[in-house]
């Protein structure tokens, strides 16, 4: 016997019901604990060799760039997360009055606009390396005419052992995003591509912080 189809909208609803109930009370999946010690806690990190950057117009060729003088800080702490913002940058320096940036087109200054985002992605305690990205990366650079703006993100790692954190920017990871009278030389969509290697420090201390991520 056919049932009508009144009864058959009502057992759908209430199944649709139980269904509903079921995944709304199922726990949430855990998320890693990162843990920062000292927390909070503001940090320094200074270049321990020169900066390199590209402004890369073909893949593995552009013009190069190179920076003595590289610096950041900010404040650390614990958080919550898969990935999770464990930090902000709020002042970041790349070049000095006396130790400009260099390039073949002459000296290169930039305007960072902070604060950028650290975030903490993954974690290998056998190591204690941390991998991750500085997030909401902005900053302007002008060599001669040429003023040209790049936006994006700086992939990372963190050594706990040492405090070394290595910026390392690929293609597409940062992007020029605007340019006055550079032409060819920083046309938009092409990739600033870095490598950069800085020492961390606990303000105040010689010693570096610690991150590290527990969980699933």
């Amino acid at each position: 016997m056919k049932k009508p189809i009144g009864k058959l909208a009502a057992v759908a609803g209430a199944t649709a019901a139980v269904c509903a109930l079921t995944a709304a009370s199922a726990p949430a999946a855990p998320s890693t604990v990162w843990t920062v010690s000292p927390s909070p806690a503001g940090f320094s990190a200074t270049n321990s060799a020169n900066a390199v950057l590209l402004i890369e117009i073909v893949k593995g060729n552009g013009i190069g760039i190179t920076c003595s003088r590289t610096a950041f800080s900010g404040t650390l702490r614990s958080a919550t997360g898969d990935p999770a913002a464990v930090g902000t940058v709020g002042a970041v320096t790349l070049g000095s009055s006396g130790a400009a940036c260099t390039s073949a087109l002459g000296p290169v200054t930039f305007a960072p606009s902070p604060p950028w985002t650290f975030v903490a992605e993954d974690h290998t305690a056998s190591t204690g390396v941390t991998e991750g990205h500085l997030a909401d990366v902005d900053l302007r650079g002008t060599v001669g005419a040429c003023v040209f703006r790049v936006r994006g993100r700086l992939p990372l790692t963190y050594t706990n052992a040492t405090g070394r954190l290595t910026l390392s920017a690929a293609t597409g990871d940062l992007t020029v995003v605007s340019q006055t009278n550079c032409g060819d030389a920083a046309p938009v969509g092409v990739s600033l591509v870095v490598r950069a290697d800085h020492l961390v420090r606990t303000t105040g201390t010689a010693l570096p912080p610690a991150i590290v991520g527990t969980g699933p």
